[in-house]
């Protein structure tokens, strides 16, 4: 950084540093080094950037809120421009109020994103400098909550929820990245994603295998604990496998970033039992494919084996990860609760939410 103090320096500008110093935007001053600038120099030196934060919201399915506005076409997360002086997570709780009605304090950042200048969708009148966006964490809102939004008489037109692989379709395309890098982020549970326009600097498994990107698979049966009745049609059997340290074996489609359970045969296991099943009834709509039973199984591994497939990468995640990158329905929360009443006999620990792991190629051994 540039010498910016008038204090007394015994350092001597020579002719090689000279130039230097010239170049950094001063005078040739004997009394003076080679870097030093005036304040005023180096001020008109940086860079100008905007700054603006958003509120990232999910229900309780996992869908985004996006809202309306009536200046655009394309959706935006709620939020806007940080005021002169204003700290930007006290712009985003601000921009919550104004624009939904909603108060609140959004302390935990999910990304934080530099867009260039030369980004598309903004005016030539705007002489848009670049800007720094904050992606702040809403939380996951009930039905309650929503309801409880009160949009102002003007600017927000309408909210509503949209499955994550629909954002590129509804946003503008660096708002629809930035959004996906957010929602990737919060589920990844290592802290604040740094972007370069709406991109990871530093991505993660979840992020290289565009987790996400397109539509969740859904399963939104009926959970029944216990095994399947013998006279329904089995559709699909997957397992809950469990690590030593409580997480699961989460398998990924490398070509889709769609996200399953495996087969209850994955890998060699102690202690397993039926959890329990999803059941799809012909009259509840859907893909016929889908409609039956889809038993789920509940043990321990001991082992994964060497990659068989290479299509499908293997993570190991919490079973709070694996229900956020599916589309369970109303039903989630009971075979979650499952879940965990089995990761408890067998005698397993709660996970701590980390980032998944990518399993190597070889397989592990516990």
């Amino acid at each position: 950084m540039p010498q910016l103090t008038d204090e007394a320096v015994t350092d001597e500008v020579t002719e090689a540093t000279a130039p230097v110093h010239r170049a950094a935007g001063g005078e040739h001053d004997p009394g003076r080094p080679g870097t030093w600038m005036t304040p005023e120099a180096y001020g008109a030196s940086r860079a100008a950037l905007w700054t603006g934060a958003v509120v990232l919201v999910t229900d309780t399915d996992g869908r985004v809120l996006l809202q309306s506005v009536d200046y655009r076409e394309d959706r935006l997360l709620p939020g806007g421009a940080v005021d002169a002086g204003e700290a930007p997570s006290g712009a985003a709780a601000r921009e919550m109020r104004e624009e939904l009605g909603v108060e609140g304090r959004y302390p935990r950042g999910l990304a934080v994103d530099w867009i260039p200048a030369g980004a598309p969708g903004f005016a030539p009148g705007m002489r848009f400098p670049g800007e720094i966006l904050h992606v702040y964490d809403g939380g996951t809102w009930s039905p309650e909550q929503t309801a409880a939004v009160r949009l102002p008489a003007q600017e927000i037109t309408g909210i509503g929820f949209a499955e994550p692989a629909d954002l590129p379709a509804l946003m503008d395309a660096g708002d629809a990245r930035r959004t996906l890098s957010a929602l990737r982020a919060r589920v990844n549970g290592g802290g604040t994603a740094l972007l370069e326009d709406g991109r990871p600097t530093a991505p993660t498994a979840l992020d290289r295998l565009g987790v996400l990107r397109t539509r969740r698979v859904p399963h939104h049966g009926t959970w029944h604990p216990g095994p399947a009745p013998a006279h329904l049609p089995v559709r699909g059997r997957s397992g809950w496998l469990f690590a030593p340290d409580g997480r699961v074996l989460l398998l990924i489609a490398r070509a889709t970033g769609a996200a399953h359970l495996p087969s209850p045969t994955a890998g060699p296991t102690t202690g397993a039992v039926p959890l329990g099943y999803r059941y799809t009834a012909p009259d509840a709509g859907g893909p016929p494919d889908r409609h039956g039973v889809h038993p789920r199984t509940a043990a321990r591994l001991t082992a994964v084996g060497p990659a068989a497939d290479p299509a499908r990468a293997r993570l190991l995640a919490t079973p709070e990860q694996v229900r956020e990158l599916s589309d369970w329905g109303p039903a989630g929360h009971h075979e979650l609760a499952a879940v965990h009443a089995a990761r408890a006999r067998l005698s397993l620990p709660v996970p701590a939410r980390t980032p998944l792991t990518e399993l190597p190629q070889e397989g592990v051994r516990w």
